[in-house]
């Protein structure tokens, strides 16, 4: 054998010799990549002391406070369709406490911008802090959290008046809702708060079924029974976390606070008082469960969550592939079946054959959206039909892949996160999806990306983040497939 020649890395070379790489130059890159995976872990690892996380949950609640302060308070962009029509029953009881600073849109604009990036930089402190923190305290911070935001009206979106509508034109206009828009009820109040005129609903039948006794009241009354019953579902979901948490044997404060801190899910969902909450509670609660080896309740409840939102369904296999040895699967699909047959009965009674619009509603676009950026970035000038069929099949691929995990709740994480990439209509409160079952699984890199995600839709809506990408020259929407969406979404809110 060869002896190796040793080379000297000295510089001794003359002018216009070859100098050689130190040994090892070679191994540069992949240690300098493994120490940013040592530095983020060490990152992932580190916990502050507990007046860290009592300075969080005061930046969250003090913004909390004056988001809701200063929307009550008079109309502003906070608030759509605010600025025109702005009722004292929709402003709530607060309304009154505050005076309006009389900020100028722009200005407003950019405060709710930065407020939002403090409240994530204070939700960072909480979970660093988490371990240092006591249940109690964090039960209750979520419980206060969410009572404050009940007083809000809904931020910065109108689907809460969507649902009334819905509810109202099958209920008093006698219309089926999956084949009628709001529009056909223009001369209805709640025409003037909703947005979505000419959809039909893509919403489940299950929701709409329990929103059809709202019409029989008036619609302020309808409208904070909604609002409380959201709120209502909201804690009832942390609480299922909370049960999951201990049902797997995990300390529940990290779990808790990575969904009840979140500012996405603070603002985006409870503030919005969006209906994914009636879907998150039994698909949580579904979980809940199955862990606690009720097999057939946790089948029978995760449908009530598919006929809320189809959306659920995607957990099924997953719950299926956890329920061990195969008689507990048959279990699950029983439980299953007994809950699908009465709701197909209710849904044909109240709404015939008529389903719910998904394919309409996926086919408007987001200009932030994964479908959209990839869209660009790949020269088609965003998402395209072609472009939504390959990402199908790629989020097939995916959920296959998922089912191998042994850590099925991190498996259905890493699936949800497919699903919320894949939609070209991607709306920040779905990050609320996969929370819990990043919170829940034993997988740091999926909680990283929950996370991550998270700070991504904040910031895409974020108005004064967005204006300064449009003033560098991006504009996501500005091909002319975009323009074509932007036309589409125009023809289906007017």
């Amino acid at each position: 054998m060869a002896t190796p020649v040793r080379m000297s890395t000295e510089a001794s070379a003359s002018p216009g010799s070859l100098t050689l790489p130190p040994a090892g130059a070679g191994r540069l890159l992949p240690e300098r990549l493994s120490w940013l995976r040592e530095r983020g872990q060490s990152w992932a690892s580190t916990r502050l002391s507990a007046p860290w996380g009592w300075l969080g949950l005061a930046l969250l609640l003090a913004g909390t406070v004056v988001v809701v302060a200063f929307s009550t308070a008079g109309g502003s962009v906070l608030v759509p369709k605010s600025n025109t029509i702005f009722p004292g029953w929709e402003a709530g009881p607060a309304g009154w406490l505050f005076g309006h600073p009389g900020l100028s849109i722009i200005h407003t604009q950019r405060a709710w911008t930065g407020l939002l990036l403090v409240m994530f930089v204070a939700y960072g402190l909480t979970l660093l802090a988490a371990r240092s923190l006591s249940l109690r305290l964090i039960a209750v911070a979520a419980v206060v959290l969410n009572l404050v935001l009940l007083l809000s009206p809904p931020l910065p979106f109108t689907d809460v008046f969507n649902y009334l509508g819905y509810a109202r034109l099958g209920t008093l206009h006698g219309l089926n809702p999956y084949t009628h828009v709001i529009l056909n009820e223009s001369w209805d109040p709640v025409y003037l708060f909703s947005s979505w005129h000419n959809l039909p609903s893509p919403y489940g039948p299950l929701f709409t079924a329990l929103t059809y006794p709202l019409a029989l009241v008036s619609l302020p009354v309808a409208y904070w029974i909604l609002k409380v019953a959201t709120v209502s579902a909201s804690l009832g979901f942390l609480w299922c976390i909370y049960r999951c948490a201990r049902l797997l044997g995990k300390d529940p404060r990290p779990v808790l606070l990575l969904v009840a801190a979140n500012p996405v899910y603070l603002f985006f969902a409870v503030g919005a008082f969006h209906n994914d909450f009636f879907m998150l509670l039994p698909a949580t609660g579904a979980i809940a469960l199955l862990l606690a080896r009720k097999d057939r309740s946790a089948g029978a409840v995760l449908m009530l969550a598919v006929a809320v939102k189809f959306t659920a369904v995607l957990l099924l296999p997953f719950l299926l592939m956890a329920a061990r040895p195969p008689e507990r699967r048959i279990r699950v699909l029983v439980g299953v079946t007994l809950a699908t047959v009465p709701l197909v009965v209710i849904d044909v009674l109240l709404f015939g054959h008529s389903l719910p619009n998904l394919s309409e509603q996926s086919s408007v676009v987001t200009p932030y959206s994964i479908p959209n950026l990839i869209g660009l970035a790949v020269g088609l000038g965003g998402r395209t039909p072609g472009l939504m069929r390959v990402l199908d099949v790629v989020l097939v691929g995916i959920v296959l892949w998922q089912l191998r995990r042994r850590d099925w709740i991190a498996g259905a994480g890493w699936a949800t996160v497919a699903l919320i990439a894949s939609t070209s209509w991607l709306m920040p409160w779905y990050v609320v999806w996969v929370l819990p079952l990043a919170a829940l699984s034993g997988n740091r890199r999926l909680r990283a990306t929950a996370v991550v995600f998270s700070l991504f839709l904040l910031l895409t809506f974020a108005p004064a983040f967005t204006q300064a990408l449009t003033s560098l020259g991006f504009h996501p929407m500005g091909s002319r497939t975009g323009q074509a969406a932007l036309a589409y979404q125009k023809t289906l809110s007017h």
